[in-house]
């Protein structure tokens, strides 16, 4: 092997290895992200006690934290499936926060907020959720 050769690969494998970590990372971190954010918003108290033990408990406001934590999950596990696409996969996680947020305000209306939030909200959550659909259909019309 010539010089050249062995200068022109050593970019090649490391791009790959550096691929490879980034995607487990990715992967692993937006898995973990989503599931803690699923906690959060269906099991609250039980997030609380084991994870987010900072008194005094307030149910509204975990719920946020776990809509929030659903939306970055989302968007990273996104971001994997659309790596050509950042749009798209920000959309996707944006809307799937936005959704969670909707019903985390619907589910604890009287607890935190405004009255007018579940359709400010609401209003958000469909926005996003058809331009995530509107781009999404475009993707795959074309294949």
């Amino acid at each position: 092997m010539t010089t050249t050769t062995a200068r022109t690969q050593a970019p090649a494998e490391a791009k790959s290895r550096q691929d490879l970590v980034s995607t487990i990372v990715v992967a692993g971190f937006g898995a973990f992200t989503l599931v803690l954010g699923v906690w959060a918003l269906v099991a609250p108290v039980s997030f609380f006690d084991n994870i987010g033990h900072f008194p005094p408990y307030n149910k509204h406001f975990l719920h946020d934290v776990g809509a929030f934590q659903i939306g970055i999950g989302a968007a990273l596990l996104f971001a994997l499936a659309w790596r050509d696409d950042a749009i798209l996969a920000v959309l996707g996680g944006a809307a799937a926060g936005a959704s969670a947020h909707e019903i985390a305000h619907i589910t604890d209306h009287g607890l935190g907020g405004r009255d007018s939030d579940p359709f400010t909200l609401g209003i958000v959550a469909v926005i996003l959720v058809a331009v995530f659909a509107w781009r999404l259909r475009a993707r795959y019309a074309s294949v």
